[in-house]
């Protein structure tokens, strides 16, 4: 069987043999004047009005039959038939034999219904745009390998149609949440990705310099400081589509590189934003699925009606069957040496009980839920709960164990701001490396006055797994990170 490279050999030789003929195996241009799904849309005038199609595809399968040739080209919206024949062709049929699946070409002629009842377009005119010198996967088991798919995504993309209707549906969620927003006098905005301080999250930031300033920067871990530095300046309502950078580990839901979106609303508060994006989800589930009742990993998942809403410690309660308010750091680090929950590295009381939430609680809760009001601890940048200030007015969003956003009632009181920022710090002195460090343009913006904002971020490569049903998120990401060969 032959390998690769003797493929590869033969196509060039193919390709020498065009150019011979005076023929441009990469030519500049082709004006295409229908896609395959247009010619299908309208296929009745065209073939009562006997108008000339152009179209351009890549080969996808090919059928020669002596001096009759049937080819399937696909573009970007689908596979349509070609009749190629030395009737219409005439001596240019002979070039017919230099192409190969793989190689994409552009043709013009009328388009007709072969007795089977297939679409066709009768080819009169042929011309070679790119010759493939590489062979394709065989078509019937496709790509197998699935880290060929990531590494690879052009040839994921050409061989599967799922792929791309995946990466289409992220495009129209993506635009769906835009317009969403647009509609609502929000506005969309653009802050520095190459930041002088991280902040926003707890994640280690990836670190660059620049040379003329010879200074170091970070790849932005959030963009929320910014965001709510606009706040302050009046815009009030703002949002921005952002890639955010952590350097952390790669599984099913975190890729080091990801797409974030980040709202704030001012004068309002963290029961707003759970309006919010409860209406944002089912809203574009109806609008682009057609359902709210979503099937995501074997399980059906109910969009529909009002979201349940539990407390964080009840939920802790519920599931782990402990009342971690009233257990010292003590009782605490034992209860989580007995159920074998890491905490190394994690220092101070509320880690402590988040590891507990993240490993007793997360994978219990299956439809959509706001788990609300977290410990102040690991909330530094949430206003106090009004009614009990060993709380922050917070929720996260959970579905099937994964959270998809997490927002606040945003502090805006500077004095308190800075408290919540040194404790962070001591906590750093302590040995926890993932904290909040002081930003001092930051609180010095919200000095100024900062209105009572709401403020949430929601996983977009997140939110598309779980509509697209995609187990991983490298299956939502064109070209997720992969280990170096």
């Amino acid at each position: 069987m032959a390998g690769i490279e003797e493929y590869r050999e033969q196509r060039i030789k193919k390709m020498e043999q065009l150019k011979e003929k005076g023929i441009n195996p990469y030519p500049y241009k082709f004006d295409v004047t229908h896609t395959s799904s247009e010619i299908f849309e309208n296929q009745e005038k065209l073939i009562a009005d006997k108008s000339e199609v152009s179209v351009a595809g890549r080969i996808m399968l090919m059928r020669r039959q002596g001096k009759t040739t049937f080819i399937k080209i696909k573009d970007r919206k689908g596979l349509i038939q070609l009749y190629i024949t030395i009737n219409l062709l005439g001596d240019e049929y002979e070039n017919v034999k230099l192409l190969d699946i793989g190689d994409i070409i552009g043709v013009k002629g009328e388009v007709f219904v072969t007795h089977r009842g297939e679409t066709t377009i009768a080819v009169k005119k042929l011309e070679m745009l790119a010759k493939s010198l590489l062979p394709l996967p065989e078509k019937y088991h496709g790509i197998q390998d699935i880290e060929l798919k990531y590494r690879k995504r052009y040839l994921d993309l050409i061989m599967n149609d799922d792929t791309k209707d995946t990466f289409l549906k992220r495009r129209d969620i993506i635009r769906f949440i835009r317009n969403y927003l647009d509609d609502r006098d929000f506005v969309e905005v653009e802050t520095p990705v190459l930041q002088p301080r991280y902040g926003g999250a707890f994640a280690k930031p990836f670190l660059t310099h620049h040379n003329t300033l010879d200074m170091d920067l970070y790849l932005r871990i959030s963009d929320e400081l910014y965001l709510k530095r606009l706040v302050v300046g009046g815009l009030e309502r703002v949002y921005e589509i952002a890639r955010d950078f952590r350097n952390e580990g790669i599984d099913k839901t975190h890729n080091p590189e990801f797409t974030m979106i980040e709202i704030y609303q001012a004068y309002a508060d963290y029961y707003d934003m759970m309006d919010l994006v409860q209406n944002l989800i089912q809203t574009m589930a109806k609008k682009l699925f057609g359902k709210e009742k979503i099937e995501y990993n074997g399980q059906e998942i109910d969009l529909a009606g009002d979201w349940e809403r539990i407390d964080y410690y009840d939920a802790i309660k519920k599931f782990a069957d402990i009342d971690v308010k009233e257990m010292n750091d003590a009782e605490l680090t034992e209860f989580c040496k007995n159920h074998e929950i890491d905490i190394e590295g994690k220092v101070g009381r509320g880690k402590i009980i988040d590891e507990i939430f993240s490993e007793m609680v997360e994978k219990n809760i299956i439809n959509p839920t706001f788990v609300i009001n977290q410990p102040v601890e690991i909330s530094p940048l949430a206003k106090i709960h009004r009614e009990d200030n060993k709380k922050v007015e917070r929720f996260e969003l959970l579905i099937l164990g994964t959270e998809y956003a997490n927002a606040f009632s945003e502090l805006n009181d500077p004095i308190d701001q800075r408290r919540r920022f040194e404790y962070q710090m001591k906590l750093r002195q302590e040995g926890e490396m993932e904290v909040q460090e002081i930003d001092e343009d930051y609180i010095e913006a919200m000095e100024y006055g900062m209105p009572p904002t709401g403020g949430i971020g929601i996983g977009i490569d997140r939110l598309v797994m779980l509509l697209t049903n995609r187990e991983t998120i490298k299956d939502v990401i064109l070209f997720p990170l992969l280990k170096s060969k």
